[in-house]
């Protein structure tokens, strides 16, 4: 949502008078310099810390504070975001939704991240699926997609997509010449299955503008594992072409479609895959590998700087 957007919605519901809106719509049209997306991207990654500090706190501590003041702790913190957020948020539609205030969407992430806290502190203290714990996961992804549909939070969605993902066996944390063949083809049906719900979804009007984080993790998954079988012993050569293939793809739909993303996805995807088939090949020393790395790091690096900044240009 923009700034004058949101101007717009202040001035139908008289919070701000009309010529507040006109003098704030004047300030905002020369451009000042905004530090919201810094500061919002802070503020996540200060719930990210704090969720990982109580996680910690958790399992050192646990055997001292007892598992009634841990799990009273954990539901307590979990039950009051989900109250602030159905006590708050406005009535559900299938468009995109502002958020009521702008403390809503963080309480939400931190919600769902305490969640997630407190079902791997139950499986691990009690084990109560055993080997059939990746239902968790299951469980977490549905109630991540309930939240994100319910209160139209894309970072839960990527929440959600990744517990899915979890479900499914696939890491993204894994160095790609440790996967396996099984898990390049879970990982190629997965990117392809959410790839096909977020256009499904947008096409239903359910949430459109949320198609974007289903492509954009559709991509990282695909490439990911395409680039997986560049590091195989054999058969390197059919899945460097997979990779060409794949990259040009997002090359050209991040063009048409002027989303920077998966044209950068192309660019770092295809210069480490091209890399890793040079190397393959040629016997570099020490210090030639350091020429290497250094010329076409700053080659790439400068190639997306420039498209970067034509692509704001024309936007």
């Amino acid at each position: 949502m923009t700034i004058l957007t949101r101007l717009e919605q202040w001035k139908e519901r008289g919070t701000i008078s009309a010529a507040q809106h006109a003098r704030l719509v004047g300030r905002v049209r020369e451009e000042p310099f905004s530090l919201f997306l810094e500061l919002n991207t802070l503020l996540y990654l200060g719930i990210l810390a704090f969720t990982l500090g109580l996680g910690w706190t958790v399992s050192t501590w646990s055997e001292q504070l007892g598992e009634v003041v841990v799990l009273v702790v954990l539901t307590t913190l979990f039950a009051g975001c989900l109250w602030y957020c159905f006590s708050r948020a406005p009535a559900w539609s299938p468009a995109e939704t502002p958020s009521p205030n702008l403390a809503f969407d963080y309480v939400l992430y931190l919600g769902s991240l305490v969640w997630s806290v407190e079902l791997g502190y139950l499986e691990h203290r009690h084990e109560l699926l055993s080997a059939q714990s990746d239902l968790y996961l299951l469980a977490t992804a549905g109630l991540f997609f309930l939240l994100t549909y319910r209160f139209d939070n894309r970072f839960v969605l990527s929440l959600a997509l990744t517990s899915l993902a979890a479900w499914c066996g696939l890491s993204l944390s894994r160095w790609p010449g440790q996967q396996t063949e099984e898990y390049r083809l879970y990982a190629i049906l997965y990117s392809l299955l959410i790839a096909t719900a977020g256009v499904a979804l947008q096409r239903r009007g359910l949430k459109p503008h949320f198609c974007n984080t289903y492509l954009n993790v559709a991509a990282n998954v695909l490439l990911w594992a395409v680039l997986s079988g560049v590091f195989k012993d054999q058969n390197y050569w059919a899945w460097s072409l997979a990779l060409l293939g794949a990259c040009g793809l997002s090359f050209a739909w991040g063009l048409s479609r002027r989303e920077f993303p998966f044209v950068a996805y192309a660019i770092l995807y295809g210069y480490v895959g091209f890399s890793a088939t040079i190397l393959r090949e040629a016997s570099m020393q020490d210090t030639e590998l350091l020429f290497y790395f250094l010329l076409t790091g700053t080659a790439v690096l400068v190639l997306l700087v420039f498209l970067a900044r034509r692509f704001g240009r024309e936007d």
